[in-house]
């Protein structure tokens, strides 16, 4: 009986491996931000966005050297100023400042009107990129698919797998 088994086992053993290989996983890898700057309409989205984020840098910078301004003429004033005068220029640096965090926390922070911006113009394109990968993973069977451009465990990637032009074919655009 021992030694059926034995005489069994390594017949098993290829059994198993044979159905493994059967069952290889099919993988791609795509590169989307070079997918996205073949798009012309994510160019001229990304454009408005820095357009607008650079102005309001530009008006966060302004805020800010007037409250550096500020501080300096209370520093050159101090020994002239009463106690009361003293805090009221205190009180009004420090409002300055706090309305300057407000502007940049509306603006630039998290769901701050950029964030909302760029989820109006370029997050229907990502949508568009992501739904092409779907329908290429669908149609030729992937299992995986992977995004060169996002990844920090791509260590190598074989050029024969970028399905990148694909997507763009998929999306209806020319390089």
């Amino acid at each position: 009986m021992k030694r059926s088994l034995l005489r069994a086992l390594p017949i098993a053993a290829l059994l198993l491996l044979a159905g493994f290989q059967a069952q290889a996983q099919r993988f791609a890898y795509v590169n989307t931000d070079y997918i996205l700057e073949q798009i012309e309409e994510y160019e001229t989205a990304q454009a408005e966005i820095d357009r607008i984020a650079e102005t309001w840098r530009k008006d966060a910078e302004g805020m800010k050297a007037n409250i550096e301004a500020m501080y300096r003429d209370f520093q050159n004033d101090r020994v002239l100023l009463t106690d009361e005068q003293e805090n009221e220029r205190i009180a009004a640096i420090e409002a300055k400042e706090q309305a300057l965090k407000d502007y940049q926390q509306a603006k630039f922070g998290y769901q701050g009107e950029l964030f909302q911006k760029r989820q109006e113009l370029i997050k229907p394109i990502q949508d568009r990129v992501y739904a092409a990968i779907l329908e290429l993973a669908e149609d030729r069977n992937y299992d995986f698919i992977f995004d060169k451009a996002n990844s920090t465990t791509l260590l190598f990637a074989n050029p024969e797998n970028d399905r990148s032009d694909d997507v763009l074919k998929r999306l209806g655009v020319n390089k």
